[in-house]
């Protein structure tokens, strides 16, 4: 398990394995030394557990007004490793439109809990450059690695390069900016808790959002890095979006230019489903919300106020300023769970446990944690209320937002059916966090312009037609007749340092299954190219019959005659199937990717590493010993046969005739 902190904010990401059982014995006879050597390096026994990224300084740059359509930009959300926050402080003026909303379909793949953040796809420059760039409610500058930059880690993809786009322009150095040495270019710094940074020059350019957005492309200021450390260095992302406040960021990027409501929104999926949506804009907030003031002179992030819990319909003993310390109730996409304050978590913790009489305490998956578990809750996520109670988080004026077990809820990672509590005490202050756990399959809407947060609790899975039955448009890479099935098992992280043993997905297609049958070696290769792997590493799991179409399912393995893959290698091929990049021709109709897990080898202790070599030894060792005994024997033995010094006496054989 790794803790980690952006600006005060602790991030937790939990990785755990179980060991893998190994049989061993030896034979004492000289032959069975070479079988049991053979045995050993060809038979090695594993077991695989399933798996399924402070701101000290704003700078201020107010862009042009502009007019223009006031739509609605949806972009995907994806996946990825942590990073850090920020802050930054708006000097954004309100204005209200009198425009109709407008929105589009895009889907997410994957579970914020495996991974505890998501990210987005932008375009910047002409012609367009492609980049992952971390969602960050808590930053309020978006930027991306440089062709110049001289400290750079390798990112998901190749940096961004001025020179090649006809549209970028540098920043020019003003006095409402930090100069570069030679004082011809605005630049930019971030610091993070956590000891990463990130730093390099502003400049402008076009941005766009996929094909699917309301408005065309903008110009748009961004940060191109010269220099990052930490886990800005190592994270697969790009770079970071910034959605918080201040002019940098790109929610008052576009409102200043008048092209948004100034509003955004986040719908994060349920467990073991996953899947949601983001939305750059305003929309018509559906029946049923709940809402939350959100004060943005109280602190840089964005916070709600909370003034009560109730758990099972009764109130937590608490004085409601427990949730108003420092910064208050933050709400941040970033973080994966809650954390609130020592008074707030026992209260909480003593709640849940009295109204749990079934269920049998454990430990966690963690022997590093005391992490608070139940077991006999069974597999099934939809039944989770009738073991564990609601929890009813109570706003100013009184406005109450229901939430489901899974919203406090995480997988016990070693025993089946078995959950931990997601809401942890915060160890250092007096900050209550509202982690991304806490909002699975709850629209989201950041209101800034009304100054405050709405929650409407949903399917994040099936949000558009949920949201808007209307005007659903067609989704990519999908049949309206296939709908997707439940994992095989639900995902778990991938602790550091652990090996990937297969990636498991499962692919629905709209041809029937037997004309599917007969182009299967087709598509095994088809998906080989897709994915950049080699096709012996391709292999059909399951393929059933589903409506009008096909469901399928993968694996792709290590390729031979290796065991496992490296997690970054493991990290590419994940990219590609979550982003859906396999695109195969027309024979073989529409696609869609529903879902995905990883099998892999778990870490293991140093008597299970060494293991193999310690028993190795000792075969050779008792071979040798056998073998040095069978020869001792036999040189015994023949010391013991009589013989005659040469030149000795030997008596006469008489010579008999053989008569006729």
């Amino acid at each position: 398990m790794h803790s980690q902190q952006i600006g005060y904010l602790p991030i937790m990401s939990r990785f755990v394995y179980a060991p893998s059982p190994f049989p061993a014995s030896v034979s004492a006879t000289a032959g069975a030394v070479i079988v049991w050597i053979i045995v050993l390096f060809s038979c090695n026994t594993l077991s695989f557990a399933s798996a399924s990224v402070v701101e000290p300084t704003t700078v201020t740059l107010l862009p042009p007004h502009a007019s223009g359509n006031f739509g609605a930009i949806f972009v995907p959300l994806y996946p990825y490793l942590p990073n850090s926050s920020g802050d930054g402080t708006s000097r954004r003026h309100r204005r209200t439109f009198d425009v109709p909303y407008a929105n589009a379909r895009m889907d997410l793949y994957d579970d914020l809990l495996i991974t505890g953040y998501y990210s987005t796809r932008l375009w910047i420059g002409t012609p367009p450059q492609k980049f992952a760039l971390i969602v960050d409610t808590g930053s309020s500058v978006t930027y991306v690695p440089c062709s110049t930059c001289v400290h750079c880690g390798k990112h998901q993809n190749p940096k961004f390069d001025p020179d090649s786009s006809s549209t970028y322009q540098p920043v020019k150095c003003t006095v409402d900016c930090t100069c570069d040495n030679s004082m011809t270019q605005c630049t930019y710094a971030r610091e993070y808790a956590e000891m990463s940074s990130s730093s390099g020059v502003l400049g402008e350019d076009i941005i766009s959002f996929g094909d699917q957005s309301d408005i065309s492309p903008q110009r748009a200021t961004f940060g191109c890095e010269n220099s990052e450390s930490g886990d800005l260095y190592t994270q697969r992302a790009d770079g970071i979006l910034g959605l918080g406040r201040g002019d940098l960021s790109l929610v008052d990027q576009l409102f200043h230019r008048a092209m948004i409501h100034d509003s955004f929104s986040l719908c994060y999926g349920g467990m073991d489903v996953g899947g949601g949506a983001m939305v750059l804009g305003g929309l018509i907030a559906p029946s049923g919300t709940v809402y939350a003031y959100s004060n943005p002179g109280r602190s840089p992030y964005y916070n709600v106020d909370l003034k009560e819990v109730l758990v099972a319909g009764k109130r937590l003993p608490l004085d409601p300023s427990v949730f108003d310390g420092k910064h208050g109730t933050v709400l941040d996409s970033g973080t994966t769970y809650a954390y609130i304050p020592e008074a707030a978590f026992l209260a909480f913790k003593d709640a849940i446990m009295k109204e749990l009489h079934s269920l049998k305490q454990i430990k966690g998956p963690d022997p590093n944690y005391k992490d608070i578990c139940f077991s006999g809750a069974g597999s099934d996520v939809s039944k989770l209320p009738e073991n564990f109670p609601s929890v009813e988080m109570v706003f100013g004026k009184g406005h109450k937002l229901l939430l489901s077990p899974e919203n406090y809820l995480f997988r016990h990672s070693r025993v089946s059916g078995a959950y931990c509590l997601g809401i942890f005490q915060n160890p250092k202050e007096p900050t209550t966090i509202l982690g991304g756990i806490i909002v699975r399959n709850i629209f989201v809407m950041y209101e800034r312009e009304n100054h405050r947060i709405g929650f409407w609790k949903t399917n994040c899975s099936e949000l558009w037609a949920r949201l808007i039955a209307s005007a659903t448009p067609d989704k990519p890479h999908s049949s309206p007749d296939i709908s997707p099935p439940a994992p095989l098992a639900p995902p778990f992280h991938i602790s550091p340092g652990s090996k990937v043993a297969s990636i498991i997905f499962y692919m629905s297609l709209d041809i029937k299954y037997p004309m599917l049958e007969s182009h299967i070696a087709e598509l095994t290769q088809l998906i080989a190219t897709e994915l950049h792997v080699n096709s012996s590493q391709v292999y059909l799991s399951d393929l059933t019959y589903e409506g009008n179409g096909s469901l399928t399912i993968w694996s792709i393995t290590p390729l031979k005659p290796a065991e496992y893959m490296s997690k970054a290698t493991a990290s590419d091929i994940i990219a590609r199937i979550a982003e859906d990049e396999i695109h195969l021709p027309k024979s073989f109709g529409k696609h869609r990717i529903s879902n995905w897990y990883i099998e892999a080898v778990p870490n293991r202790t140093w008597w299970e590493n060494y293991r193999n070599v310690i028993i190795i030894l000792m075969v050779f060792i008792i071979g040798f010993l056998v073998l040095t005994t069978a020869w001792l024997w036999r040189y015994r033995q023949r010391t013991n046969i009589p013989y005659r010094p040469v030149g000795s006496a030997m008596s006469q054989l008489e010579l008999q005739t053989v008569l006729s």
